[in-house]
């Protein structure tokens, strides 16, 4: 093992589902598990993309969406499926 790698333990069902979504996706488990880790946005990140969102809308609109503008547009994704990981901030 390189000296920037390490191991992660889950259970075997858990290898197991992802040795097969890995081969659905003709890569292997820790290709599947980097993509994830790198293409998932924390928290954090979904807040800054929804500040910078909110900066353009202001700098273009001239106002920056209401709360409940804002409330109503995060419903319809999470409607249309928009909404893959939990509750995020978004803009």
């Amino acid at each position: 093992m390189a000296a920037d790698e390490t191991s992660i333990k889950v259970s075997a069902a858990a290898r197991d589902r992802l040795a097969r979504l890995a081969a659905e996706h003709g890569t292997t488990i820790r290709s599947l598990v980097e993509e994830l880790a790198q293409g998932t946005p924390t928290q954090a990140e979904y807040a800054e993309r929804a500040e910078l969102a909110r900066a353009e809308l202001a700098s273009a609109l001239g106002s920056a969406p209401s709360p409940e503008a804002e409330a109503k547009a995060r419903a319809l994704l999470e409607r249309l499926g928009g909404a893959h990981h939990g509750s995020q901030t978004a803009a």
